[in-house]
Order: structure tokens, then sequence, then C-alpha cells
């Protein structure tokens, strides 16, 4: 079944019910944990359904198949003792929102480097903006990685990461909005450092546990905060951090191992926390995006089960090898192992003559055009954060050139969708229109990956068969 099926069940059986264990949803539907999670995320959003204490689900909206009455209409003075019994009948059962709830919750705290210093160099009102300024750019990168803003502390920031909203990844998403921030304050210095002379530091720290969440304030002013240990040790751990740097706990460093690369900071004693605790330091993302890949490097389980679909694939390819081209189509259930199976072929292939560019898509860059192929030209170019704009023109140039494309004309198509400004006596401006160059932008892509095609196949046409591949290259790119 589909999972819009499924959920047309579960709310069927809701509706008659009016309660529902997870464990027999599990065993009804043979649901894995995975897929229980999307459910709940679904249901809870969009129907009026309350998670019990995490054991199932509670309908709270009106039930649906109750019988109705045939009878003929009552006498008058069965009217009015209806009436006087509806008045006096107490008001629904309405199940009130928890005043608060136990989160598992990833809190980053963001702060200024010697603000004071730096408050008793500036007028007060040009410190203001200053500080806004600072605060702007930070708050810009929140929401991209559906962080939480709980809090501006005058130069500081608290944010939640899995309230009010979790996601699997909080800890990730997190680790990313501090290296998004780091990078937007190096944007910001130069605008400060031109216009007052003066270079912002901060300070990034963060830290995973359990917390309790819910309202706090007085009738004037609540907020929502949470309470416990973890926001006090992200606090402590912001305060170790060198300037411009972002340091995690080992509970945090535990949920992102091998998607940034880390160093270790050492073990240290924080104030108000009994035992030691160790620091890492995030230098930047590994590029590794999936957990299949993370979990690679310890070591795969067998694949069972999935003899016949292995069996395809290795068809499929020993027919490519023959110049028989193919597009395959992997499609299925979160869970069921797609990834593995790709992951199974990248091994099979690992030592044979092969080329492979493989893209991503990523939830919270799902508002960023042709975001899985962006990625993948800046690792084909291996960009570095801290190469200056005119080595990475330089680096883009070198490349486009062995594809044999105009730079005159591709620069400028790559250099916007690479967030790469141009010189502006070197390229001049396209005049096309956005739906001309978006369509230009794709022919380039295209081309690239003929180009890459017709390569690798003329490499490999001392082997057996692979001329086909080659006369099969020149059809398709007759036909376009």
């Amino acid at each position: 079944m589909t999972f819009d099926e499924i959920l047309a069940q579960v709310l069927e059986l809701l509706q008659r019910q009016g309660r529902v264990s997870y464990r027999a949803l599990k065993r009804r539907f043979a649901l894995d944990d995975d897929y229980i999670e999307d459910l709940k995320e679904e249901m809870l959003f969009a129907y009026p359904v309350v998670d019990e204490e995490g054991r199932g689900f509670v309908w709270t909206g009106e039930v649906e198949g109750q019988p109705v009455s045939t009878s003929t209409p009552p006498a008058p003075q069965e009217v009015t003792s209806a009436i006087q019994s509806t008045q006096t009948a107490p008001p629904p059962h309405e199940p009130l929102p928890p005043e608060a709830e136990r989160r598992q919750l990833t809190v980053m705290f963001c702060d200024l480097v010697e603000s004071t210093k730096l408050a008793s160099q500036l007028d007060p009102e040009e410190y203001r903006d200053v500080v806004r300024a600072y605060q702007r750019v930070c708050s810009e990168v929140i929401p991209h990685f559906d962080g939480h803003l709980a809090q501006l502390l005058g130069d500081g920031l608290l944010i939640y990461f899995g309230y009010p909203q979790a996601h699997e990844d909080d800890a990730q998403r997190a680790v990313r909005t501090g290296l998004g921030i780091l990078d937007a304050m190096g944007d910001l210095n130069q605008g400060l450092q031109q216009a007052k002379g003066i270079h912002l530091a901060i300070r990034v720290g963060i830290h995973t546990g359990l917390v309790v969440i819910g309202d706090m304030g007085g009738a004037g002013r609540q907020e929502q905060l949470a309470l416990g240990e973890v926001p006090n040790i992200a606090s402590r751990i912001q305060g170790l951090a060198a300037p411009n740097t972002l340091a995690v706990s080992e509970a945090t460093y535990r949920l992102i191992e091998g998607y940034f690369t880390c160093e270790s900071l050492g073990e240290h004693l924080l104030r108000g926390v009994p035992q030691p605790l160790k620091v890492y330091r995030v230098l930047e993302a590994s590029g590794v995006y999936s957990r299949l890949d993370v979990a690679q490097t310890r070591g795969l389980t067998p694949l069972v089960g999935r003899e016949q679909e292995v069996g395809l694939l290795l068809e499929r390819w020993e027919q490519v090898k023959a110049g028989h081209g193919h597009v395959i189509l992997l499609t299925g259930n979160a869970g069921i192992g797609k990834s593995r199976l790709v992951q199974m072929l990248k091994e099979h292939v690992a030592h044979e003559p092969h080329m492979r560019w493989e893209c991503r898509s990523v939830p919270y860059y799902q508002n960023t055009a042709l975001f899985p192929l962006v990625d993948l030209f800046q690792r084909v170019l291996q960009w570095q954060p801290e190469e200056s704009a005119e080595t990475k023109l330089g680096k883009l140039e070198r490349a486009l050139s062995q594809y044999r494309l105009p730079l005159e004309e591709s620069v400028p198509l790559f250099a916007p969708l690479l967030a790469l400004s141009l010189p502006a006596n070197r390229y001049p401006l396209l005049n096309l229109s956005p739906q001309r160059q978006r369509q230009k932008t794709l022919e380039t892509i295209l081309a690239i990956l003929l180009e890459q095609a017709e390569h690798i196949g003329k490499n490999l046409s001392s082997l057996p068969d692979f001329s086909r591949i080659i006369a099969a290259q020149e059809r398709f790119k007759a036909q376009l």
C-alpha cells in the first residue's frame, strides 16, 4: 500500500475506535519506526489527533458514522425537557495542550567576542546599528535550517533545533547553521571594515540533550524556553570556543560524526557540571549527506532479500558495457533499501573502467534552484572556502575549457549558478531573459555531460564492444 492508502485506513480506524496504539499500527500494517514517525508527523500536523505519552494516537474530532434518529418530532413538553437537559449538560471534554513537554533538543548559543570593548569604542547609536546588523545576519541563516530563535540576549542568540518541529537530523542542522553564520559574518565584516573600521568576532557553542520546554514568564510576557542543563552547557561551550569558531559537545559530536570534519579540543571541566566534557571544534562540512555513506566507514551489514533487484542491476551494467545505454529509475517507500542497492552497484563497478557523478537532494536546500548540480560542480571544481573569487574563477575557466565550451558565454551562465561574482570588465552581462538564461544553462550542463560521456567512451574504445557506445552517443547528440 502507498503512504496515502495507509493514512486513509488509519484515519478510518481512529474515527471508529477513538484511539489506537503505535504498536498496533506496526502489527496491522507491518510498519517500521521511520514509517511510524512519518505517519505521526502527518497525523499530528493535519488532523484532530493528539499523541498520548508516546503510546498512540487519540482522535479529538467529530466521530463519523453515528446513527441518525428517524423517530417522530417530540411533543412540546419533550422539547422543553430536551432544551433544559442540553443547557445543564457539561461541556464536552477537550484535551488541553501540555503546559510543558520533554524534548530531545539541540541548543546553540552564539555571542559576540569582546562586546563590552566594542561598545566603549562606538557611540551608543552606532553600537546599536552594529548589533542589529549582526542579529539580522544570524536571523537570516537560522530559518534556512528550520531553527527556532528562542531569545535575543543583547549581543547573544539562543537557538533551538528540534522545537517546535523535530527532525531526525537536528544536530546536523544546528552545525550547518553555525557554519553558515560564520560565513555570513565574513561578508558582514567586509562592509563594517570599510564603513566603520571595525571587525566583529563571534563564538558558537552547541550541545544536545533532554530538556523540558514550555511557557515561561508572567501575564505581561511569556516565552517558550527550554529548562535543564542543555542550554547552560551550550553557553559554557561557547565560552571555550576560539573567536570565529564553532565548538560542540561530545553528545552533539556523536550525532554529526562523519558529516563534518572536526578536531578534538580535549576534556574541559565546565562550571556547574560535575564531570569533564569532551569538546570538539567543527572545521567544515565533509560533503557527506547520506547516513549510508557514514555507516560505510564502520562496515555495512550484508544485503539480504534483494537478490532479484541486485541481479537486475548487474545485468543492466553488463549491457551498458556491451554498448547498450540504460537509464534506471529506482523508486520505493522510505527505508526499503534504495540507497543500499545503489551502494552495492557502486562497490561492484569500483574496479572497472567507469565515471561516476553523484548528486543528492537535501531537505534544507529544497528552495535552492538546481542544488544537487550546484553541489556536484563545486565538488568537481574542488573549491575551498578560504579561496578568493579570482582563484575560484580560474578553476571554473579551466574546467569549462576542457569541455570545449566558449568561455565568454558559459562562464556568465555558471557564475550566478555557483554564486560567484564576476569582474565587470572581464565578462559582459548576458542580454537574456530569465527564461532564456535558464534554458541556456540547462543546455550547457547537458553539453558537459555529453562531453564527459564521449571522453570516457574514447578512453574505453580499446576494450571490446565499446565502439558501439561512441556510436550511440553520436546518435543521441544528433537527436538533440
